[in-house]
């Protein structure tokens, strides 16, 4: 459930050529006959992705009044190049209506609490997010909306959430983007459920299958949030059983099956040293409530939208073009119109 992403400009250069003529290009060749696609929903760790957009593409990058327009530009780059690269029918940008759930802090008061800028007692706490990035998420949202991607979040929760309810209920294979190795929980060949993992940057994209979580951590994807709780996560606040790193959790996970096995084995003094079973008995307190924490949800009361992504008709097409040449979206709104059209 990490937010900040590091510093990724993947050879970002402000590209030549924009303009009405090549917003025009796109709007035409998005309502190209081409042959139907397999069904597949791509799910966007939005904010995850704007943030890393934010860091990856200069500041100097604005629109014609001054105003910054780095990460609306940089997240239109990165929906064109998925939309292309991995072909899906369906796209929905997850969001988080609340980035921190109260009754996640409730159950471990540190969960993220190095990041809150200002208590919010009746509503969701105000996160720290740079005064220009903060400036451009109505852009982001409309921008969106106008390429007909549907925004999906859920009051009191986490866009993870959204993506585990949605990943979890899908009836089509499911792409999930993000640089948050939490949903790393949700990967599961079997149904066709991948991560598609940009924390080395949109130049070198991961796909996260469950031989690689195997070959990551030696733990199974359904054994993953187990093996976080236990590791812990000092960017989320979460501080993990103490002396417990990854290659022990995964040992333990490897002869206990789960994270009841773990806790049952050390109350019974059998499967691990006694300095093992000292820890795991000291960190009872986090254990009883860790796990809930780390866990996304996967029974949300939300449904994915059955529309496809589909070409741009002229009343949007004209609308997009107006917003680009507003902003200074340029050539990085007409490679999303263009993807958007080819996905249909």
């Amino acid at each position: 459930m990490r937010r900040h992403a590091t510093s990724d400009t993947s050879g970002y250069q402000i590209p030549k050529g924009d303009g009405a003529a090549d917003l025009e290009v796109a709007a035409t060749r998005c309502q190209t006959v081409v042959m139907p696609r397999a069904d597949k929903l791509l799910l966007l760790d939005t904010a995850s992705l704007y943030f890393r957009a934010f860091y990856g593409v200069p500041d100097k990058v604005t629109a014609p009044d001054g105003s910054p327009i780095n990460a609306v530009r940089g997240l239109l780059d990165i929906i064109a190049k998925l939309v292309t690269l991995y072909e899906p029918t369906h796209v929905i940008a997850c969001w988080d209506d609340d980035w921190r759930p109260q009754w996640r802090v409730d159950l471990i008061p540190s969960y993220k609490a190095h990041r809150v800028v200002e208590v919010v007692p009746a509503g969701p706490d105000v996160e720290e997010v740079p005064d220009p990035l903060e400036a451009q998420i109505p852009l982001i949202r409309q921008t969106l909306d106008l390429l007909g991607i549907p925004i999906i979040g859920v009051a009191e929760h986490e866009a993870d959430d959204v993506i585990g309810t949605l990943a979890t209920r899908a009836t089509m294979p499911v792409d999930i983007v993000t640089g948050d190795r939490d949903l790393f929980q949700l990967v599961d060949d079997e149904r066709d459920v991948r991560v598609i993992y940009t924390a080395r940057g949109m130049s070198n994209l991961e796909i996260v299958t469950d031989a690689v979580v195997v070959a990551k951590y030696g733990v199974l994807p359904s054994q993953y949030a187990d093996f976080a709780t236990m590791r812990g996560d000092a960017s989320d606040g979460l501080p993990g059983v103490a002396g417990v790193g990854e290659k022990t959790a995964a040992s333990l996970l490897k002869e206990h099956g789960d994270l009841d096995g773990i806790r049952s084995a050390a109350e019974a003094g059998k499967g691990m040293s006694a300095g093992v079973r000292a820890k795991v008995l000291a960190a009872s307190d986090y254990l009883d409530v860790a796990p809930t924490v780390v866990a996304v949800a996967t029974d949300l009361d939300v449904a994915a939208p059955d529309e496809p992504l589909t070409p741009l008709d002229p009343t949007r097409a004209d609308a997009a073009t107006s917003v680009a040449e507003k902003w200074n979206l340029g050539s990085s709104m007409a490679r999303a119109i263009a993807a958007v059209g080819w996905a249909d």
